[in-house]
């Protein structure tokens, strides 16, 4: 009980631990976020006090020598970069020794380029496998991102393509995406991840 009691005091009594333990969790939970109830229930305090903590983490982020934001999406909290520096995470994307692609997340981005708006569970449903690190890495290189949210419980994100994704395999419009096959049975979803993939690497086997 000493030690329970401890833990609180080291977090809700100081805001400056508390602050720096938020923004780990937010890290850690990444693109699914996590609601104030969550954030008050692992510090051991009340929602008004995370509150509080999540306004003084907001407005550090928002000091320009910051490179994240903290933003609320349907009373989700969640970590995410700058517009402003958008225009450095393209020339990271393009940069000639940027390293290619994976297999995966090649695999996850044409996933979404045909079926978005999409949600990390129906993504992983497709695949058949988690899909955290593809969807990450997607982020970072501005190929994808958060275009909404989804109905239903817990309001997933929506995942759509960006206008660097079509910079990036050299298309104007997604109407140029290349077309599929019609699918010869609609309850094999690791078959439709494998001609997702095979469709773009058909056409854009050079690409980097």
């Amino acid at each position: 009980m000493a030690e329970k009691e401890a833990g609180k005091t080291g977090t809700a009594g100081s805001q400056p631990a508390a602050k720096a333990i938020v923004e780990a969790l937010l890290f850690a939970a990444g693109d699914e976020g996590l609601s104030l109830a969550q954030i008050a229930a692992v510090l051991e305090i009340d929602e008004a006090e995370a509150k509080a903590v999540l306004a003084k983490l907001q407005e550090d982020c928002e000091r320009e020598e910051r490179g994240i934001q903290l933003i609320e999406l349907g009373g989700v909290f969640l970590l995410a970069t700058k517009k402003e520096h958008a225009p450095y995470l393209k020339r990271l994307v393009e940069a000639p020794g940027a390293s290619p692609l994976s297999q995966a997340a090649l695999e996850t981005l044409a996933i979404i380029a045909y079926r978005q708006p999409i949600t990390r569970a129906e993504i992983e449903e497709i695949r058949g496998v988690k899909s955290d690190k593809p969807l990450q890495t997607l982020m970072a290189r501005a190929l994808i991102k958060e275009v909404g949210r989804a109905e239903g419980t817990g309001r997933p994100i929506l995942y759509g393509t960006t206008a660097e994704f079509l910079d990036y395999f050299g298309l104007k419009t997604l109407e140029e995406l290349p077309p599929l096959p019609e699918w010869a049975d609609d309850h094999e979803p690791e078959r439709e991840a494998d001609l997702f993939f095979e469709k773009l690497t058909e056409q854009w086997s050079d690409e980097p």
